[in-house]
């Protein structure tokens, strides 16, 4: 048995068949159009991703001042 109840044989048979059909030359077209998708799809999430960091990474740190009267001020600073 092959994969999914398919043997190696029907495989082959199928694989002859849609060379006949198709050819060499529009098989290799369409291999590196479906490469240059997959390619681009992968490039793309991986910037969402990047986009999608951690607030931890991004987030704003606080830092008590004390001025001249001696009252304390809360004061955001951003990280970038």
């Amino acid at each position: 048995m092959g994969v999914g109840g398919i043997s190696i044989w029907q495989l082959l048979i199928v694989l002859v068949i849609v060379l006949l059909l198709f050819g060499t030359k529009k098989l290799r077209n369409m291999g590196g159009d479906l490469g240059g998708a997959i390619k681009g799809f992968r490039s793309s999430m991986k910037e969402v991703k990047d986009a999608d960091e951690p607030v931890d990474q991004q987030a704003e740190a606080s830092t008590t001042e004390v001025d001249e009267t001696g009252a304390s001020e809360e004061v955001k600073t951003e990280k970038v």
